[in-house]
């Protein structure tokens, strides 16, 4: 019976691949870096080639002479998602955001690697280019898994983690593959999802993974989405990672080495990482404690940033950082 539903299920994938073959207006044309760089990037944005090759889009906001806090985003995001958090916490921090390789201004790297392993390498990079010893990380999903292995490659220069439903531990059996998700971990549909992205996709995947679609998503939210992805390359990437994704094993079995101080966050109406990976989390990471909030999904940090951003603070003056 397994294998007949599987087989009904791949048939019908394939199916609304074909529909969607036949829809001319369905295929989303490459767009120029040169050109998203003129509509996204701000008054505190800045390009510098790192070591590795990679040309990085960061913005160094808030208090410059706070402790330094790195924001890192998830899968399909850029740095624009923590702008709420700037604004919240700017008073006090130092905010470092940048946008990870195959994702928003940055895009493609020299070394072509889009792992958590090189994400971690290239985060590490931009402590260096700062000169920061010692930093806090906060992590949104992917971005989450990719602060867990900065803690777990270089304890050293780890202060602190901060994490909102993050990645790194083993899929849940009640994990939901909403909207682009379901079709970028099947192989057969992510090849395809280099031609045909269309629009109303992202604003599915968008609606899908948080609380309160209707006051949260937004139709620049989406178009900027829609063609951060579309930047030449970035596709190419977002499958390669994809992909990897696949064959590699979870962090989870690695993470009682992290000695770092976390709290982790997590909306209770997240069905793409839900929150009982959180809990589990929790009683992985020594030291650490959780929130969860009853009326947030994926994107706590950008639902309800007021509340996020005041329990982070909280957290971090408890941890006196200097």
């Amino acid at each position: 019976m397994t294998r007949i539903l599987a087989a009904l299920s791949m048939f019908l994938l394939a199916l609304v691949v074909i529909i969607l073959l036949g829809s001319s207006f369905l295929i989303s044309s490459d767009l120029l870096r040169s050109d998203l760089i003129e509509k996204y990037r701000s008054a505190d944005s800045f390009f510098y080639r790192l070591p590795s090759g990679a040309m990085a889009h960061i913005r160094d906001e808030g208090n410059r002479n706070g402790p330094p806090v790195f924001l890192i985003h998830g899968s399909n995001a850029s740095l624009h998602t923590w702008e709420p958090w700037v604004q919240e916490l700017g008073d006090s921090y130092r905010l470092i955001s940048f946008d990870l390789p195959g994702h928003g201004l940055t895009g493609v790297t020299p070394e072509d690697d889009y792992s958590v392993d090189a994400m971690a390498r290239f985060t590490k990079e931009i402590a260096d280019l700062f000169g920061i010893d010692r930093v806090t990380l906060a992590g949104n999903s992917m971005g989450g898994a990719v602060a867990l292995k900065f803690a777990l490659d270089y304890p050293q220069h780890t202060h602190a983690l901060v994490l909102v439903s993050s990645g790194g531990m083993a899929r849940d059996e009640s994990a939901e593959d909403v909207g682009g998700f379901s079709l970028a971990r099947n192989e057969t549909a992510r090849g395809l999802m280099r031609y045909v992205t269309p629009r109303f996709m992202i604003a599915q995947t968008l609606r899908g993974v948080v609380a309160d679609p209707d006051n949260f998503v937004t139709d620049e939210m989406v178009t900027r989405y829609w063609e951060l992805l579309r930047m030449t390359g970035s596709r190419d990437s977002t499958i390669k990672r994809f992909s990897a994704y696949a064959t590699r094993s979870p962090m989870e079995p690695l993470l009682p080495a992290i000695r770092a101080p976390a709290l982790i966050l997590w909306g209770t109406q997240d069905r793409l990482i839900p929150v009982t990976q959180g809990i589990r989390m929790a009683k992985i990471l020594r030291g650490s404690s959780i929130k969860a909030y009853s009326h947030a999904g994926h994107l706590a940090h950008e639902e309800i940033p007021k509340e996020t951003a005041a329990d982070t603070r909280a957290f971090l003056e408890n941890l006196n950082l200097k």
